[in-house]
């Protein structure tokens, strides 16, 4: 297995984030490695996601879960491998958040992959995150 984890703390309300999270066809405006994005249904568990990251093939995405204000789970899946992101919220007091993005990367070969495409995968959650909290901000 493969992990790897980054948070940031806000000031930003859940509800500011969950709703940035919730509006998928506009995770553009604060994710620069989307190039286009595509929902199949409601931002809940089982529903498909596409996204395409610049100059790339598209991936599919499955929501395996999603808690309204607290977090939800997005699976990718190929070459026998699982691509596991958890996107949560916890709060630290009254007044901040902590925001929270864990990849988990599982089976076959996972052990040498995962630390070949992981870093690459996760690369830019520090900017990517750091954006989501502003314009939750805002």
């Amino acid at each position: 297995m493969w992990e790897y984890e980054h948070a940031i703390e806000t000031s930003a309300t859940p509800e500011a984030i969950w709703r940035l999270w919730a509006d998928v066809e506009n995770w553009g405006t604060w994710n620069a490695e989307i190039e286009k994005i595509e929902i199949s249904g409601p931002f809940a568990a089982g529903t498909q996601i596409t996204m395409t990251p610049p100059g790339d093939d598209p991936v599919l995405l499955r929501i395996a879960e999603a808690v309204k204000g607290e977090l939800f789970v997005d699976e990718a899946r190929f070459d026998g491998l699982l691509l596991r992101t958890i996107h949560r919220i916890d709060r630290i007091d009254q007044h901040r958040i902590r925001v929270v993005y864990r990849m988990e990367i599982t089976g076959t070969g996972s052990d040498e992959t995962g630390p070949q495409i992981g870093p690459g995968i996760t690369a830019d959650w520090p900017e990517t995150m750091a954006s989501l909290a502003e314009l939750a901000l805002r």
